[in-house]
């Protein structure tokens, strides 16, 4: 039985264990573990200026290009500015616009898009995206996106110079902000197979994926040809082919079980260990010191009348202790939960746990993959 800390680290480390237990293996449909080869989304990127802000455009002095493409586009509607104007529209901003093109996105289709700053623009709060072409890896032209933006961030700031910021207000989207005007071509159709590629590449959970295939649809229908990839033979006619993946996608298999994996993230301090993580026979010995050291002053004041000085004479204090080093036994094997109960017991904090296992990890004894992140 575990026994609980007061700390939220070992209630934690509980929910780990009690998520470690033995539990039943579920299936999982072919569409949560596989997706089929060329249905995929698609980068678009554009440059575009956001007019109508309330001051808090581009310094122009600074980022020139953003009086340039103003200029560009006044040129575009036969306004010609004469030359040596100088131009310093504080309500105007160059920014960049990206999106993602689903797949089969038809012209007609709107898609969201998301807007930044490139220049210093304080905020893009209040203002508007004027037309702006994504283009794709191509260079090709495949929406317009034009709109209002809906900006969650804000800033705020004084005279003095002091200023708050809350989120990012030099970043918005527009939702449905953009137009499809050209559709990607998908090889979906073409030829008479279709390749199914696994999330995780696993040899184990892609030789169950082609028996499950083979067992439904009759032998040789599948072929695995790696970890990662299955061959399925499919029918050319567009709607019969829509009807098979539909069928596809919804069949159920048991996955493989994940590789023994502690994921350890540097910045957070957060630790999570899988269900397959065994430890080999090691010893651990946990133990802290702390050292504690007091500042303080002592003060010589002479008596009334006897014409001495009052004295101030520093007095430091330093005190050490040292945690009685506890140390426990792993045996053969050991599981996540007993890797747990061990750690409670020494009451290790987070960064105490990832020495521990580092320390563990290079003495050959943790059977699992170490993954600082």
């Amino acid at each position: 039985m575990i026994r609980l800390q007061a700390n939220p680290f070992a209630r934690l480390l509980l929910l780990l264990a009690l998520m470690a237990a033995p539990a039943v293996a579920t299936a999982d449909r072919v569409k949560d573990l596989a997706s089929v080869a060329g249905v995929r989304s698609n980068q678009l990127l554009g440059y575009g200026l956001v007019v109508g802000l309330n001051g808090t455009g581009d310094q122009t002095s600074q980022v020139p290009y953003t009086t340039q493409s103003l200029k560009s586009m006044l040129s575009q509607y036969g306004i010609t500015i004469p030359e040596g104007t100088r131009l310093s529209p504080k309500n105007v901003a160059a920014v960049a616009v990206h999106a993602d093109l689903p797949p089969f996105a038809k012209p007609g289709q709107t898609i969201d898009v998301t807007v930044s700053s490139l220049g210093n623009a304080g905020s893009l709060r209040g203002g508007t995206l004027l037309m702006t072409p994504l283009r794709g890896a191509d260079k090709r032209i495949y929406a317009i996106a034009q709109g209002d933006l809906v900006v969650s961030g804000f800033g705020a700031s004084g005279e003095d110079g002091s200023s708050i910021v809350v989120n990012l207000p030099s970043t918005g989207r527009i939702p449905n902000g953009a137009t499809v005007e050209r559709a990607v071509r998908s090889p979906f159709a073409e030829g008479d197979h279709v390749y199914l590629n696994l999330h995780s590449a696993d040899f184990t959970t892609a030789r169950r994926l082609t028996k499950t295939i083979n067992r439904e649809l009759g032998p040789g229908t599948a072929e695995a040809r790696d970890a990662a990839t299955v061959k399925v033979s499919a029918p050319q006619s567009r709607s019969q082919r829509v009807a098979f993946i539909s069928y596809l996608e919804n069949l159920e298999l048991t996955p493989a079980q994940a590789p023994a994996r502690v994921i350890i993230n540097s910045r957070s301090g957060t630790v999570v260990i899988n269900r397959q993580v065994k430890v080999s026979p090691a010893a651990v010995a946990h133990g802290n010191l702390m050292v504690t050291i007091r500042e303080g002053a002592q003060v010589s004041q002479p008596q009334a009348l006897a014409g001495g000085e009052t004295v101030v004479t520093p007095e430091t204090e330093i005190a050490a202790e040292q945690e009685n080093a506890r140390m426990f036994k792993f045996d053969p094997g050991v599981s996540l939960d007993e890797i747990v109960a061990a750690v409670n017991q020494v009451g290790a904090a987070p960064g105490d746990l990832v020495a521990i296992l580092e320390a563990l990890k290079e003495a050959g004894a943790l059977r699992a993959e170490l993954v600082v992140i």
